[in-house]
């Protein structure tokens, strides 16, 4: 996995966001692909792409516990049936594979958003 440490280090197209993508799908399309630099470098580039005029959206996903891109994806955000399955019963080894898998397509969002699309819940702190 290919780590960056700057925005001058993106890997191209690439690295754009797919029209209509949210936020955290592109974050974790991104983290996959190429890692994290330990700051939001994956969702400022969205931010800038498809919402500048998101200019809260770091301090959004920091009080949602995502002050990096990885932890957007472990902290703030859940997909919607792993959320389930982690509300409904104890983690398991069918849920690590479900997460190894390649996710599905972005449920698209509207232009300018910054919000997440359906496939995405909203991680409550202090939950498992």
């Amino acid at each position: 996995m290919l780590r960056l440490a700057t925005e001058d280090e993106l890997p191209g197209p690439a690295a754009t966001p797919r029209p209509g993508e949210c936020v955290v799908c592109f974050v974790e399309r991104m983290t996959r692909a190429y890692g994290c630099s330990g700051r939001l470098l994956w969702a400022e580039l969205w931010r800038d792409r498809c919402a500048p005029n998101a200019t809260a959206l770091a301090g959004r996903l920091g009080r949602k516990g995502g002050y990096c891109d990885c932890e957007v994806l472990m902290n703030a955000f859940v997909r919607q049936e792993l959320f389930w399955s982690r509300i409904s019963r104890t983690w398991t080894e069918e849920d690590e594979r479900f997460e190894a898998q390649e996710p599905p397509a972005c449920g698209g969002v509207r232009r300018g958003s910054s919000q997440a699309c359906q496939h995405w819940v909203t991680r409550r702190r202090g939950t498992w």
